[in-house]
């Protein structure tokens, strides 16, 4: 449900040094820094008592947010668990990133790049190409020893349907060729680490070509302090698609559209969410792509129902939450419809300030950087 809103794209511009664009991962996944604002009872999410809980270990002094009643504190991500109480469910996306981009050569030996998108039902895959100028449906473009890909179709939205031609099929293809496909932020190749890295330690379903990035704080050693806790771990799944990080050109955020992204609710999730919620527990979304999974299979009463489909559920300033208590985030880039996602959750404002604050205190952005829990 959207309330009358009216925001401008340039309302969600902010000033960021490119040297906070953070270009690797911590040295721990848990040691990434962690800002918890806390929101206005007028913003947009569902208010519960969780609200007003008491902070967990403060790391550094706490800072208020100009001109607004939130607070800012900071802390690593190790301290996360703190802030959960017994029967709150923290709802996480398990989607595995695929070794979705591709090096190849022209007919005539320049280089392409292929990144895969999504797997249709006949066996191709919808694609983003380069030069997409030079690289016409009935071409080959060669890949190393004996796999190639074949160039089906050129599409009106610009993408190629392509089909990986190679022993064992494409899953094996992509084994042997396939590199972890980085946001064009992180300016390096792809490392060994990257493997592990960009992936949540949780990652189960093939699909994304993006990393749900604020899983990445995730440790095994995190999750047995939630559990310890009391507090109960719910797997949804969503495909990332590369227009999730689309920038938003149009003047006006309505005139944009997101692509349908893939999503599947299990049923012991739903169940898990909706209990939380009639008890009066919190429910906590890691993510973005959590938050539009929820907010895309909830009722008017922020009951969630189990099941899959495909969402392009763009969440902006003047959405009503109905299923998402607190959410876990990390830095977006300016503009992105993911923080006009977060600027819903929390007021813009409120999110804008919390921004310079991190980028005051040299908080690092992006995919591999660091975190923000909005309570």
């Amino acid at each position: 449900m959207e309330r009358r809103y009216r925001v401008k794209t340039a309302d969600f511009d902010y000033e960021l040094p490119p040297e906070l664009i953070a270009q690797a991962p911590a040295e721990r996944r848990d040691a990434s820094r962690l800002m918890v604002v806390r929101r206005e009872p007028a913003a947009g999410g569902r208010q519960t008592s969780a609200v007003s809980r008491q902070p967990g270990p403060i790391t550094h002094h706490p800072s208020p947010i100009t001109h607004h009643s939130s607070l800012i504190t900071h802390h690593v991500f190790s301290d996360l668990p703190s802030f959960l109480e017994a029967g709150d469910v923290v709802v996480v996306n398990d989607s595995r990133v695929i070794p979705a981009r591709l090096l190849a050569r022209r007919a005539g030996g320049g280089a392409a790049e292929v990144l895969l998108v999504a797997c249709e039902g006949d066996g191709t895959w919808r694609a983003l190409v380069r030069p997409g100028a030079r690289i016409r449906a009935g071409s080959t473009l060669q890949l190393e020893g004996d796999d190639h890909i074949d160039v089906v179709e050129h599409l009106a939205t610009g993408e190629r349907r392509v089909r990986l031609v190679g022993p064992g099929g494409d899953e094996a293809i992509l084994a042997r060729r396939g590199r972890v496909p980085l946001p064009p932020y992180i300016r390096r190749d792809p490392t060994a680490q990257d493997v592990e890295r960009y992936q949540t330690v949780y990652a189960d379903a093939p699909g994304s070509v993006a990393a749900p990035t604020a899983g990445l704080h995730f440790t095994p050693e995190l999750l047995a302090a939630l559990a310890a806790r009391d507090a109960r771990v719910a797997r949804v799944t969503l495909h990332v698609g590369p227009g999730t990080f689309r920038p938003v050109t149009a003047n006006d955020p309505a005139a944009h559209r997101l692509d349908p992204e893939a999503y599947v609710v299990p049923d012991a999730a739903a169940a898990a969410i909706n209990g939380a919620r009639a008890r009066g527990a919190a429910v906590w979304a890691v993510g973005t792509t959590v938050t539009r999974t929820l907010e895309s299979c909830s009722g008017p009463d922020g009951t969630v129902a189990a099941g899959g489909g495909w969402t392009s559920l763009f969440i902006r300033p003047g959405h009503r939450f109905r299923a998402v208590d607190h959410l876990v985030t990390n830095f977006h880039l300016p503009r992105s419809t993911l923080l006009m996602l977060v600027a819903a959750f929390a007021g813009r404002e409120t999110v804008l300030a919390a921004y310079r604050e991190a980028v005051a205190r040299r908080y690092r952005f992006y995919s591999y950087g660091d975190a923000m829990a909005i309570l």
